[in-house]
C-alpha cells in the first residue's frame, strides 16, 4: 500500500495550486490531508468519504480549500485557492476506514509528504 502525493511548489499569496495524492495497494473509504507547519505539530486540513457526499474542513482553509477524488484513478485531490503565507507547510495524504481515525490522524497509511511554500 502506498500513497503517493504531488503538486507542491513555491506561489504567492492569492494564488491557487493543486495537489493530488495517488493510492496504490488497495482503496480506502476515507482520505484526507493533513500539514505540518516549520516548528508546529501536524495538523488535519479536509478529509473526505468515498462517494464524496461527506466532506470535513479545518477551520483556517474553510471556503478557500476544496478536496475531491476521482476514485477511477485512485486519486485525492486538494484545491486550494487564495493561498496565504500561514498555508505553508509539508503536505501529507493520509487514509483509512473511518472518518474518526483519519480526521485526528491515527490512520496507518500516509504519504510522503509534498512542500507548500507561499511568499508574501
Amino acid at each position: 500500500v502506498q500513497l503517493q502525493a504531488y503538486g507542491g511548489g513555491l506561489v504567492q499569496a492569492g494564488d491557487s495550486l493543486r495537489l493530488s495524492c495517488v493510492a496504490s495497494g488497495r482503496t480506502f473509504y476515507v482520505m484526507g490531508w493533513f500539514r505540518q507547519a516549520p516548528g508546529r505539530e501536524r495538523e488535519f486540513v479536509a478529509a473526505i468519504n468515498w462517494s464524496g457526499s461527506d466532506t470535513r474542513y479545518a477551520d483556517s482553509v474553510k471556503g478557500r480549500f476544496t478536496i475531491s477524488r476521482d476514485n477511477a484513478k485512485n486519486t485525492l485531490l486538494l484545491q486550494m485557492n487564495r493561498l496565504e503565507p500561514e498555508d505553508t507547510a509539508v503536505y501529507y495524504c493520509t487514509a483509512g476506514p473511518a472518518f474518526g481515525a483519519v480526521v485526528a490522524g491515527k490512520s496507518d497509511y500516509w504519504g510522503q509528504g509534498t512542500l507548500v511554500t507561499v511568499s508574501s
